[in-house]
């Protein structure tokens, strides 16, 4: 389930902030068979069932919204310069570069694989260079946090391997995840923390994927090799 700008034809996304921050300020919850349930700032709870739904959340968000289950052919969302946000901050027009979805899960809502995963290792490395505290995970909003050991951005060196968690699930390690402004941005409870995003900047800028150029790297995609149930304190074992 996702939301489209009609007028654009796009899929709306909080990686163009100036427009879509409001995004975040949204809790979802649900899905099929059941109705998606979208809980608003206010407290007032619309559902995918609901005739006014659209009208409802183009309100909240000051532009018109429409709900939909089906992504569209060549499904594209506008993603800022996360380099650029930083400069010139969250309300500022900025340049937008236009993503294609799902390159590794076609026919998806993924931005680009359906998993993300981030390690301790990591999270550790960057709350080490924070002023003001340590970075919870939730700013990168992964699927999965791996405990696992290192100096920081191990994930980098995981590509192309696969990891078993738990004792069913195999996920192959696809690419280091590029950030975009995403992690700065008000995130229900956390505050704005722009250096969420200025110290990957500045300790790992690096090429993700072959023709991306140098981009500020956390955590890495992976997608389902082997599906299966995970819970909390599973082993995650690294081929």
């Amino acid at each position: 389930m996702a939301l489209l700008h009609p007028e654009s034809g796009r899929v709306v996304s909080a990686k163009d902030p100036r427009r879509w921050r409001g995004m975040l300020t949204l809790r979802a919850a649900g899905g099929a068979p059941d109705p998606v349930r979208v809980t608003l700032p206010d407290g007032r709870v619309v559902s995918t069932c609901d005739d006014d739904a659209d009208t409802v959340l183009s309100t909240v968000l000051g532009a018109p919204v429409t709900l939909t289950d089906t992504p569209p052919a060549g499904a594209t969302l506008d993603r800022a310069v996360p380099d650029a946000v930083l400069a010139a901050g969250v309300t500022a027009t900025v340049p937008v570069e236009v993503t294609t979805l799902g390159a590794a899960a076609p026919g998806s809502f993924f931005d680009f694989a359906p998993i993300h995963l981030v390690t301790t290792a990591t999270l550790d490395r960057v709350s080490a260079e924070l002023p003001d505290g340590p970075v919870a995970a939730d700013r990168y909003r992964p699927n999965l946090v791996v405990d696992a050991p290192g100096a920081g951005f191990v994930e980098n060196g995981w590509v192309g391997r696969h990891l078993r968690v738990g004792a069913e699930l195999v996920l192959r390690v696809l690419a280091p995840t590029p950030r975009c402004a995403v992690p700065t941005l008000v995130h229900g409870r956390l505050p704005r923390q722009p250096d969420a995003l200025r110290v990957p900047a500045r300790l790992n800028r690096i090429e993700p994927l072959p023709g991306l150029g140098r981009q500020p790297c956390v955590g890495a995609y992976a997608q389902v090799v082997t599906p299966g149930r995970v819970a909390v304190g599973d082993r995650v074992e690294l081929d």
